[in-house]
């Protein structure tokens, strides 16, 4: 199956940790992008424990609207999940914005979460395409860069749709290439490139000296 920018479901999470092992959902945010029909979902959870308050003045959501106004945490998990899933049943690409981290989350949190099906991380083309360009490589600088509005940053829908409008971007205007790769070939080009990329960071933080022991090479995104 060629990979169809048309057709992408645009998946984003926040949560109570930059650790994926850690990590509680706070909002889901699901984009299904089908044509020129756009669906936002959006869903805010009872993390289940309290918000740290660096992460609050992220998304701006603290403990007590979360426990007010979110659903519990397991249904927001599974709902989060059988989206995923059913996006892959209906031939759409799972579009991630660092996909190592959300999707992470997803497994940590279920246990058994595996990826069945495509997944583009616009973070990992961005920087294995793109590798000379200076400057930081957060979705909102890379929003700036491909002409992209991002709108309120860290706010879940926002940032999905954004991923998305990167994403096609990418596969439209600055790499068609990409458009002309099945998906088990992207995929298998994002592993792969992630990986030299991974091991070059690795070298670079060893050479200054620095720990690189939590400096993962492998995408997490295959099987």
């Amino acid at each position: 199956m060629i990979f169809d920018a048309s057709r992408m479901l645009s998946f984003d999470l926040e949560t109570t940790s930059v650790n994926p092992r850690e990590a509680h959902i706070v909002t889901s945010a699901l984009v299904r992008i089908d044509g020129h029909e756009v669906d936002k979902r959006e869903m805010l959870a009872d993390p289940g424990i309290e918000i740290p308050e660096a992460a609050s003045k992220i998304h701006g959501i603290s403990t007590e609207q979360a426990r007010a106004q979110g659903r519990p945490h397991a249904e927001v998990l599974a709902d989060t999940v059988q989206a995923i899933k059913q996006g892959w049943k209906d031939g759409l690409t799972l579009i991630v914005y660092n996909a190592a981290y959300d999707l992470s989350v997803l497994r940590a949190l279920t246990g058994d979460f595996t990826v069945t099906g495509p997944v583009f991380d616009p973070f990992v083309i961005d920087r294995v395409m793109d590798k000379t360009r200076r400057g930081k490589r957060t979705l909102t600088e890379v929003s700036k860069y491909y002409g992209v509005e991002l709108g309120n940053a860290h706010e879940a829908t926002a940032d999905a749709l954004a991923a998305a409008r990167v994403a096609w971007k990418q596969v439209r205007q600055r790499f068609p290439q990409l458009a002309q790769m099945d998906t088990d070939a992207l995929m298998e080009f994002q592993a792969v490139e992630w990986y030299k990329d991974r091991v070059s960071f690795k070298k670079y933080l060893e050479g200054k000296g620095r720990d690189a022991s939590d400096v993962s090479t492998a995408w997490p995104m295959l099987g």
